[in-house]
């Protein structure tokens, strides 16, 4: 039986590991799996989703005013990372709408969990430790943006982390850490509102209930805790911690499949 207990640790976890790059999807498919809970379902998934939006939304309401305002300003930089957002959104949403069921069953697999955190995990580090960091969000370029875009898309295959993919290409770019986080972040806002929005009417048809609303609020608030946590982070350090978290979760992967 899945309790409000288990449904408040499942959002934290959502909350924390949505925006650190250590895969959400990853976690919350290894946790139950470690410790025999039952599966809450894909309702509690989406209003977990839901929470992360929240999160973002809160901590980047005036860039979005700014973005938003912008169409009716004309105000260049703003209109011009706007369209950038824009692009890098698309070969995500696509790659994830044509591969929505094998997101669900095949990929699913804890061997493959390890496997993608730890090539993931390496790739973080060599990229985080030889680029330089030497371009600001505003020096993005259309190819910059659509080759984040693709590295999103990979995050469909659970263990590959959405934040973890996108930080990774733009260090590998030259994007400062704190900008390729801030970018990272801010082209997650319309990728999970609309992954929400489709998701929804299993919401709806689940009906709303106290593992529901725990989970979503645990979410927002460790989102919250998370995205701020990391930007403050990674403007003195690297990101060399989260890869070494990487290859030691994939570790105790395959050591459970072994035991």
């Amino acid at each position: 039986m899945f309790s409000t207990l288990q449904a408040v640790i499942l959002g934290a976890i959502q909350g924390l590991t949505e925006f650190l790059p250590v895969s959400s999807s990853a976690h919350l498919i290894l946790v139950p799996w470690l410790f025999g809970w039952d599966d809450p379902g894909l309702a509690f998934d989406v209003a977990l989703h839901l929470g992360t939006l929240l999160a973002l939304l809160i901590y980047y309401w005036k860039v979005w005013f700014d973005l938003a305002h912008s169409l009716i300003t004309g105000q260049k930089a703003s209109r011009r990372l706007l369209f950038l957002l824009i692009v890098a959104s698309i070969p995500g949403a696509l790659i994830g709408l044509l591969l929505e069921k094998e997101a669900e069953t095949i990929f699913r697999s804890p061997l493959l969990i390890a496997c993608t955190m730890s090539l993931l995990g390496i790739a973080l580090w060599l990229c985080d430790k030889v680029a330089r960091s030497t371009r600001t969000m505003t020096e993005l370029t259309f190819t910059d943006a659509l080759l984040i875009g693709l590295s999103q898309a990979l995050a469909i295959i659970p263990g590959v982390s959405r934040s973890g993919a996108t930080i990774t290409m733009a260090r590998a770019l030259g994007i400062e850490r704190e900008d390729a986080a801030n970018f990272s972040f801010l082209m997650a806002t319309p990728i999970i509102a609309g992954a929400g929005l489709l998701e929804s009417r299993k919401l709806m048809a689940s009906g709303i209930h106290a593992s529901l609303v725990l989970g979503f609020a645990a979410s927002a608030v460790f989102g919250i805790a998370a995205i701020a946590g990391l930007i403050r982070f990674v403007r003195t350090r690297t990101y060399s911690v989260f890869a070494w978290y990487r290859l030691a979760l994939a570790a105790v992967v395959l050591l459970a499949i072994l035991v």
